[in-house]
């Protein structure tokens, strides 16, 4: 996505860029990709709902596009996770600074911050400092994560993207030998993935360079448009085009489907960049962009700060989501553990009544206390409750809570037998899949973990209709929260028998496809 600039200046002389116009551009533009999807994924993720043939992954789609559609019309963020802002600037070597106090970074820095807490509009703050030890808010979102380059030129280039942690976490680095195959690396990567990266979305590969050098790679791909459905009309022109292909194919080819669930459509584009590198070395970067794909290009040449037009909204499909009519009304404030029990596998549930909500930092406290023999936080009581793993945006305008999707739940799993065991929790609520041992926990203590779509957040806050803080209120979005839900959909992911639809659903997704077999390069 890139944006309309004012008349161009004359080139005759040096341009000089005002502070400000840099400020308020990375601003807009950060409020701008929170709330509007790029049309080429727009575009894609229709299609991919139009071919898709699995029930669950075609109404987890579904539910990606209205989100993203209400987005749009209600400036609200497409995810609760509002990314780390990744930048990559070009410098042109005529540029000089007209009224300029801060340094670039200073100024990217700024427009994050004033971004962030914009007052129609806040965003959910995500970036500690001190990330080995004490892990604290930086409040603002800052700083971003920036890549400068200086190059010939009259103009400032700066592209920036949103990046959620959930995808961001399952980024991957191999140091291949130069006989390897990329294709068999990628083949056998992307099942041990999962789908914390809230699929649907895109692959960035970064081939050669050194590690680090791959790794930028990987992550500037993905700042490029789908296109790869012009590539396979009109054919590969290059190698690097005819990888692409191949990937995609075998890719969507494992099964993995839309969130996880099994489907024809895991990613929507694979994309590539390369680098000379070493005669002993092959670095490959793999880093996945989720459903909340976020990124915007614009251009500073003296005349002013960017103008971003926004996108029209009949390329969004004409789309509603209403609940299965087959799904379960469940009552949170009455549920039992024989309720809970009896839950089957793939089953829809209309959740209503009142949930506590905890992530990373709520539940690492709440293991230090009873661990120690401590008590909770007064008026804190996991008995037949459920947890929602969630981070949620601040609320705006009377809102009762802003987006507020689910987190990755394998994050949670190390503290799975402590919660059932110890606290009378009955059910859990997130993104994605749990992995084993979590599994075998929820299998031990007769419980259940559902499942919620990520990458549509906005459409799950109108189900909240209040939230209040009930403990660790200091941690911000990682607080413990109580929601009032009503009818909010879930999936019954693994069941108290322990039976997942992450592994059984993309296992029969795969034979419904059929085996592609991998090429192993000679």
């Amino acid at each position: 996505m890139s944006q309309t600039m004012p008349p161009s200046v004359s080139k005759s002389q040096p341009t000089r860029i005002k502070q400000n116009d840099v400020i308020s551009s990375v601003a807009d533009a950060l409020q701008y990709i929170s709330y509007y999807h790029s049309p080429d994924f727009i575009r894609a993720m229709a299609a991919a709902y139009e071919r898709e043939q699995s029930p669950a992954a075609k109404d987890a789609i579904k539910q990606i596009l209205v989100n993203s559609r209400m987005c749009a019309e209600g400036h609200r963020p497409i995810c609760q996770d509002t990314g780390i802002v990744t930048v990559f600037v070009k410098v042109g070597m005529s540029v000089q600074w007209e009224d300029a106090t801060l340094s670039l970074a200073d100024m990217i820095n700024e427009g994050v911050r004033r971004a962030y807490n914009h007052v129609d509009n806040k965003l959910r703050a995500s970036i500690v400092s001190d990330p080995a030890f004490d892990r604290k808010n930086t409040k603002d979102n800052t700083p971003a994560v920036i890549h400068m380059e200086v190059v010939p030129g009259h103009e400032l280039a700066i592209a920036l993207a949103a990046k959620g942690g959930g995808s961001e976490n399952k980024a991957s680095l191999a140091m291949l030998n130069p006989s390897d195959s990329i294709v068999e690396l990628i083949l056998e990567t992307l099942p041990h993935m999962g789908a914390g990266w809230c699929p649907p979305g895109m692959l960035g590969i970064g081939i050669g360079g050194t590690a680090e050098k791959a790794m930028v790679l990987a992550k500037e791909s993905l700042f490029e448009p789908i296109d790869i459905h012009e590539i396979r009309e009109r054919g590969p022109q290059n190698k690097l085009e005819a990888l692409r292909l191949e990937l995609l194919d075998k890719v969507n080819a494992l099964g993995i489907g839309a969130q996880g669930l099994g489907g024809l459509t895991t990613v929507l584009d694979v994309k590539i960049k390369d680098y000379p590198t070493h005669a002993a070395s092959l670095p490959i970067a793999i880093i996945p962009n989720c459903a909340a794909t976020r990124h915007v290009h614009f251009t500073l040449d003296g005349s002013g700060p960017a103008k971003l037009d926004p996108p029209d909204l009949s390329i969004w499909p004409k789309l509603t989501f209403t609940a299965s009519p087959d799904s379960t009304r469940v009552d949170l404030d009455k549920l039992t553990a024989a309720e809970v029990a009896a839950w089957k596998p793939g089953q829809r549930l209309l959740l209503n009544g009142k949930m506590l909500t905890g992530r990373d930092a709520a539940h690492k406290r709440l293991s230090q206390l009873i661990e120690a023999g401590k008590p909770l936080p007064e008026g804190l009581d996991f008995t037949n409750r459920v947890i929602y793993y969630v981070g949620p945006v601040d609320p705006v305008k009377g809102e009762a809570v802003g987006p507020a999707g689910p987190t990755t739940a394998t994050r949670m799993d190390k503290f799975t037998d402590l919660m059932l065991g110890k606290t009378g929790l009955i059910a859990m609520v997130g993104k994605a899949e749990r992995g084993p041992e979590a599994v075998d926990v929820i299998r031990k203590h007769k419980r259940a973990y559902l499942m919620a779509v990520g990458g549509a957040a906005y459409l799950v806050s109108k189900a909240i209709r209040s939230s209040r803080v009930v403990a660790f209120a200091d941690l911000g979005m990682e607080a413990i929260y109580e929601f009032d839900v009503k009818d909010m959909p879930v999936t019954v992911a693994v069941d108290s028998s322990g039976e997942s639809v992450h592994e059984t659903g993309p296992a029969q997704w795969k034979k419904r496809i059929g085996g592609i077999a991998v090429h192993v390069e000679a």
